[in-house]
C-alpha cells in the first residue's frame, strides 16, 4: 500500500493516479477521517494526562472523602480516554481499508489508457512463421500426438483441468529444468515453494483471496489459500524481516504449482491449455534497494526475452497501459508469444509478465532493509517476473515448431531433457 503520510501530502497526485488506473477511491474521505483520528488521538492523550495528574493528587488528599472524589474523577477520565482511544482505532481501521484499495503510483513512461493502449517496445529474434500448409492449433496437435487428455481432467476434477501425456510430460519437465538452470546460471537462488499461503500473505502481495471478485481457491474454515503464483510465497518468505542492505538485491527463482479460478474466462482464444485452473510456473522475484529497482526491472524483462529467444519462439514485448496495471505494479512489461492457432488467423498471447512493485508490497508485508551507518530502516522494493508458465509456453512451442508432416521440432535447448529432437 501507499504510505499514509504520502497520500495526505500528495492528495491531488494520488487522486489523479487513481483515475488513470480506473480505481474509484474517495481521497477526500481519507483526509476527513484522518483529521478526526488526530482529534481523537489528541483527546486521548489529554485525558490520559489529566488522569495521571489526578492519580498524583490522591495520596495528598486531606481526607477520605476528598480521596474518594479524586479516585472517581480518575476512573471517569480513564473511561473517557479509553473511549477516545477506541474511536481512534476504529478510524484507523476505516482509513486503512480505504488506503488498501489505492493502487501503486505509476511510472511516468507508462502509456495512459486501457488494454488496447499498450505500446509495443520490442520483438523477438524469431520471425512469425509463414507456413506453406494449414497449421494446427495446440489442441489438434495434442490430439494427433496424444499429448493432452482434457476429457479425463473434466471427469476427475472438472472443466479447466487436464492430464499431460507422453511427450507433453517430458516437455513440461524440460521447461521447468531449463528455466531453473537458466536462472541459476544468472545468479538466482532456486526455491520450491509451498502451494498454500495465509490470507494475510496474499493480501500483502496485493491479491484479494476472499469475496466475489477473487480468482483464488480458498480452503474452507482455514486462513489458507492455494497460490496463483510463486510471487505470493516468494514475497511472503521475508514478511516481517529486516534485510541487510549490503545483501540486496536478493534474486530468487521459485518453482510452484499455480491455481486460479479464472472466473468468467472463456471463448475460443481461451481454449485448451491457454486458460486453465492449474499449471506449473517458474517465477523470478527480487528484493532490492529503492535505487536498484528500475534497473532490475529491465533486467527481468531482458531475461524473459533471452529465454524465449532461446526457445526460438516469436514474441513481442508491450509496455502495459495504466488502466490495465494490477494494483501493486508501478510498471509492467508483458511478453506475448505468437500463437498460430489462437483466433482465426493466429494472434499474440501473453506468456510472461514482469512488474516493478516498488515498496507497495513491502509496506504491506513489512519487509525492510537496514543500511550500515544509518539510523532506522526503510522498506525494500519488490519485483516479480515469469520465467516460464509451462502450459502457455507449450502452446507457443507446439504451434510455432510444427511441420508439414505433422511432427513438431523440439528446440535445441530443450532436447537434452525431452530426449529427442522431434515430437511425433
Amino acid at each position: 500500500m501507499l504510505d499514509r503520510k504520502f497520500i495526505l501530502q500528495n492528495a491531488d497526485d494520488v487522486r489523479s493516479n487513481c483515475e488513470k488506473r480506473g480505481v474509484d477511491v474517495d481521497i477526500n474521505r481519507i483526509i476527513e477521517l484522518d483529521g478526526q483520528r488526530l482529534a481523537a488521538l489528541q483527546l486521548a492523550e489529554d485525558l490520559n494526562r489529566q488522569a495521571n495528574e489526578t492519580s498524583k493528587q490522591i495520596p495528598k488528599a486531606a481526607d477520605q472523602e476528598s480521596r474518594q472524589v479524586l479516585i472517581e474523577k480518575g476512573r471517569e477520565l480513564r473511561q473517557q480516554k479509553d473511549a477516545a482511544q477506541q474511536e481512534q482505532d476504529q478510524l484507523d481501521q476505516e482509513i486503512n481499508e480505504l488506503i488498501s484499495v489505492i493502487p501503486n503510483m505509476t511510472h511516468p513512461d507508462v502509456p495512459a489508457g486501457g488494454e488496447e493502449d499498450a505500446v509495443e517496445i520490442a520483438f523477438g529474434k524469431q520471425a512469425v512463421p509463414a507456413f506453406d500448409f494449414q497449421p494446427l492449433d495446440h489442441v489438434e496437435l495434442g490430439a494427433k500426438h496424444d499429448l493432452f487428455d482434457f476429457d479425463a481432467g473434466g471427469r476427475v476434477t472438472g472443466s479447466g483441468f487436464y492430464y499431460l501425456r507422453n511427450e507433453a510430460v517430458h516437455l513440461d519437465l524440460a521447461l521447468q529444468q531449463y528455466a531453473i538452470r537458466f536462472l541459476c546460471d544468472r545468479g538466482f537462488t532456486p526455491v520450491t515453494t509451498p502451494d498454500l499461503a495465509l490470507t494475510s500473505i496474499l493480501e500483502g502481495i496485493g491479491f484479494t483471496p476472499r469475496g466475489p471478485e477473487t480468482q483464488i481457491y480458498s480452503i474452507e474454515n482455514t486462513e489458507l489459500n492455494l497460490v496463483g503464483t510463486a510471487e505470493i510465497t516468494l514475497g511472503g518468505m521475508n514478511a516481517g524481516q529486516v534485510l541487510p542492505a549490503e545483501d540486496l538485491p536478493l534474486l530468487y527463482c521459485g518453482l510452484s504449482h499455480c491455481f486460479r479460478t479464472e472466473a468468467g474466462a472463456g471463448g475460443r482464444a481461451a481454449k485448451g491449455m491457454y486458460r486453465v485452473h492449474q499449471f506449473t510456473k517458474v517465477e523470478m522475484f527480487a528484493f532490492a534497494l529503492p535505487e536498484q529497482s528500475d534497473e532490475i526491472h529491465l533486467k527481468l524483462k531482458d531475461l524473459e526475452c533471452e529465454f524465449f529467444d532461446s526457445l526460438e519462439v516469436p514474441y513481442r514485448v508491450i509496455d502495459t497501459a495504466s488502466g490495465d496495471l494490477g494494483g501493486p505494479a508501478y510498471r509492467k512489461f508483458d511478453l506475448e508469444a505468437w500463437m498460430p492457432g489462437r483466433g482465426e488467423q493466429g494472434s499474440w498471447g501473453e506468456v510472461t509478465s514482469t512488474s516493478n512493485c516498488t515498496d507497495y508490497q513491502a509496506r504491506r508485508l513489512n519487509v525492510r532493509c537496514k543500511r550500515q551507518g544509518q539510523k532506522g530502516t526503510e522498506f525494500v522494493h519488490t519485483l516479480n517476473g515469469t520465467a516460464v508458465a509451462t502450459g502457455r509456453a507449450m502452446i507457443a512451442l507446439l504451434e510455432n515448431h510444427q511441420r508439414a508432416d505433422g511432427t513438431i521440432a523440439v528446440p535445441k535447448v530443450l532436447q537434452p531433457w525431452v530426449g529427442s529432437e522431434v515430437i511425433g
